[in-house]
């Protein structure tokens, strides 16, 4: 190891940012997470202590230099005197340099990850042009009688009903048993979240592209802003591990989505709008909605405003925060006027039903 160079930096990969650090030798790069600031400063020490031994009891002081201008202990004290904020500025801007980025691989989770996302993107499209078709032709006969733009919009909410069970469980089970994560909502281990999180990337993305190829048949400038403004945020949660707990809460959402789409299927197969089946959906699409869109508003905003100010959130990039802030606000903002919309919708059904049943004759003739 005749020289030696410490960084303290935020790796995209790594479980703790804010305690990640990279010791870098002629021959490779290696990466380190330390339990804690004070081992952090101990495993530097230790690091720096034997690397200066080193070079001047077993290779000679014409090396000394080298270690002196990169990795000697006064340099570490400066390190150890900068805000930390400062470090993983300087470390974050050190692994975005061409020279380091070739240097850095990903690793194996990162590639799981990236797996992950491209597995479910393949899976949602398959689900689209083969799955969704060959099982709704034995369920529902009716599918078979509908129109060409009809069948893209059933077999587009098949895979949308399919993808929201299956996050929403994933997203309930997080938020109940992943301490980690629920301490720490900003650092704290993102491994269970991210893996959500990319099976929902890989979905998002797939349905993106099939809006604008069938944008005749489900084209909605509404869901391609949803769908760009989660991918924008959801980049800085697969990329850095960052805030973990907002982008698993907002995935609570997913629960309203297989009522919404039951709706359209009720409709599409002619079930008349005060039918059993129907209004027990819009009671329930409504009630769902509200519960995981509009009532758990003030939970989301008060942990955020807990957060906001506090180290863990000044460690989170400029580009991160406005990921963050921006697209919950843009996707709040859609949810109060998609939950204006249902209401209103449940509202006229509801009202047309009790219209109808009060014009029915009764047993003896006579009306209410």
């Amino acid at each position: 190891m005749p020289s030696l160079t410490v960084f303290f930096l935020s790796l995209v990969q790594s479980p703790n940012p804010s305690l990640t650090f990279s010791v870098k030798t002629h021959d490779r790069v290696y990466y380190m997470v330390a339990p804690s600031p004070e081992a952090m400063r101990i495993w530097m020490d230790v690091i720096v202590t034997g690397a200066e031994g080193y070079t001047q009891f077993m290779v000679g002081p014409s090396c000394l230099s080298g270690v002196s201008r990169h990795g000697s202990s006064s340099a570490y004290s400066a390190l150890r005197s900068t805000p930390r904020n400062q470090l993983r500025k300087r470390g974050a801007d050190h692994l975005h340099e061409p020279s380091t980025l070739r240097r850095v691989a990903m690793d194996p989770f990162s590639q799981l990850i990236f797996v992950i996302s491209v597995t479910s993107f393949l899976i949602f499209q398959w689900l689209f042009h083969k799955g969704s078709p060959w099982v709704s032709k034995r369920i529902s006969p009716g599918f078979l009688s509908l129109s060409d733009k009809q069948k893209v919009e059933w077999n587009s909410r098949t895979v949308s009903t399919f993808h929201a069970i299956l996050v929403g469980i994933f997203c309930l089970c997080i938020l109940l048993f992943d301490d980690a994560v629920n301490e720490d909502p900003v650092w704290g281990d993102p491994t269970l979240v991210k893996i959500n999180v990319a099976i929902t990337t890989g979905y998002l993305i797939s349905d993106l592209l099939l809006i604008f190829y069938y944008w005749k048949a489900i084209g909605d400038k509404f869901f391609v802003i949803h769908h760009v403004a989660a991918l924008y945020a959801y980049y800085y949660v697969l990329g850095q591990g960052m805030l973990p707990y907002f982008a698993n809460f907002r995935l609570l959402a997913e629960f309203s989505t297989p009522c919404v789409n039951q709706r359209w299927f009720f409709e599409v197969l002619g079930y008349p709008k005060t039918s059993r089946p129907n209004m027990a959906n819009g009671i329930a699409m409504a009630a769902v909605f509200f519960m995981v869109r509009i009532a758990v508003m003030p939970v989301y905003y008060t942990r955020m405003y807990g957060v906001y100010g506090t180290e863990a959130f000044y460690l989170v990039p400029w580009g991160g925060r406005v990921a963050w802030i921006c697209s919950s606000i843009c996707l709040d903002i859609m949810n109060i006027m998609w939950m204006h919309k249902i209401a209103r919708g449940c509202y006229k059904v509801l009202r047309s039903a009790r219209q109808s049943n009060a014009a029915k004759p009764q047993e003896n003739g006579k009306t209410d």
